[in-house]
Formats: structure tokens, sequence, C-alpha cells
């Protein structure tokens, strides 16, 4: 496994991360672990544009959309 070391963490940032560490009732280390595999399991925007952008379509028009909003209407 690969270790972080983060330098020059600001002392009320690190205050506040061990607050919220104790309140998850987590040590230090497996709060900052939870965050970061969080943080990097989370697609970020642009590889959410990208993942639409190789799903869209263009041969859509305004009458698919207003019958895709009918029959959703229609399905409450």
């Amino acid at each position: 496994m690969t270790a972080f070391t983060i330098r020059e963490v600001p002392d009320d940032i690190a205050r506040r991360i061990k607050v919220r560490a104790a309140e998850a009732g987590q040590s230090l280390q497996s709060y900052l672990l939870s965050l970061v595999t969080k943080d990097a399991t989370q697609p970020t925007l642009a590889e959410m544009a990208a993942r639409a952008e190789r799903y869209a379509t263009e041969d859509i028009d305004i009458q698919d959309v207003l019958d895709a909003v009918d029959a959703g209407r229609a399905g409450r």
C-alpha cells in the first residue's frame, strides 16, 4: 500500500479534521482514508461529462422529449 504525507496543514484545519474523526468514532488515519477513498471513487464532473457524451445521441428531437415527459407523467 502507498502512504501519503500531507505537510503544512493549517492548525485550524487539522483540529477540525481531528474533531470530525472523533465524532465519527474513527482514528484520524481511518477517517482520512475514508475521505480519500470517497473522493477517488466518485467520478469527477469531467468524467461524468465524457460518459454522457459517449451515450448522447443526436437523433433526438423536441417531440421525443415531449413524448417522454408525457409518458412519465402518465405513469404517476
